[in-house]
């Protein structure tokens, strides 16, 4: 059973309690998820099964897209209403200033990760030492908001968003230096996935809905892909592993192997110029 599954995760739920979940329904021992959405989080996760765990990685580097709603005049230690409250103050803000604010932020920037978040410092997560009341200095990473939208001025101190982002990118950290930048504080409301790469949360389904034939096939997944058809001999290698180079193909871009009865065979990825490793074989 390999393939991908396109599932709506609902608020409540950690996306290792959608992967255990799937693995128990569709009774697969290998079941990975591409991309964590946060309990409170709702929308878009993409769960692979089989032999398609080894492709998780062309999710998480892909762009992202969200709807999200934006508290101000409220600081929590975890950048989102489910932390503690930390800080309070009145604030009113109008629709030209949030306008100009969200406009300024269609760029690449240096973002601080929240101290509640996965990254790794020192072999410990970071969420891990901001339980124990330890915050530490986060390095910076440098993310792209590709499109920046208002919605909604819901009111004077909330507002609703729509925004696609390059991976990395907090959309937590977003919200509190979307605060800063109007000369207040701010938290996460709520956050919805809407889209990873070009697969839209309109693709997926609920947990309670889905079936096998839902399972998204390599085949479909990977038909976007360069195509390099070989003979039997390099099929014969491609199977065994063996890495290709300039004698069979010249990319920069990773590509497909197909027999000459048009099956698929592999997919490859470059890790030099002009040599390719097999990542995937069928």
């Amino acid at each position: 059973m390999d393939g991908i599954l396109f599932v709506d995760k609902p608020v409540g739920l950690t996306s290792h309690d959608v992967v255990y979940k799937i693995k128990r329904q569709f009774k697969s021992p290998k079941v990975g998820h591409t991309g964590t959405l946060d309990p409170f989080a709702s929308g878009l996760l993409i769960v692979c099964l089989g032999k398609a765990t080894k492709l998780a990685h062309i999710f998480q580097n892909a762009d992202k897209a969200y709807d999200a709603t934006i508290t101000f005049g409220k600081f929590y230690d975890t950048y989102d209403v489910t932390g503690t409250l930390v800080q309070e103050k009145e604030v009113s803000l109008t629709k030209e200033a949030v306008l100009k604010v969200l406009g300024n932020y269609k760029k690449t920037y240096l973002q601080e990760p929240p101290m509640y978040s996965a990254i790794k410092v020192d072999g410990k997560k970071l969420y891990d030492l901001a339980r124990e009341g330890i915050t530490i200095k986060r390095e910076l990473r440098e993310v792209t908001i590709f499109e920046l939208k208002l919605n909604e001025m819901i009111s004077n101190d909330e507002i609703s968003i729509s925004t696609d982002v390059s991976k990395g990118t907090y959309i937590r950290s977003l919200a509190v230096d979307i605060a800063q930048s109007l000369g207040t504080i701010g938290a996460l409301k709520t956050l919805r996935r809407t889209r990873v790469g070009k697969y839209s949360v309109c693709d997926a389904k609920p947990l309670s809905e889905l079936s096998e034939n839902d399972i998204y096939k390599l085949e479909d997944l990977l038909k976007t892909f360069p195509k390099l058809v070989v003979n039997d001999y390099l099929v014969h290698l491609a199977k065994n592993g063996t890495y290709f180079d300039e004698r069979q193909i010249e990319t920069e871009e990773p590509f497909v192997v197909y027999n000459e009865s048009d099956e698929l065979i592999a997919y490859y990825e470059p890790i030099d110029k002009f040599k390719y490793k097999p990542v995937l074989i069928l």
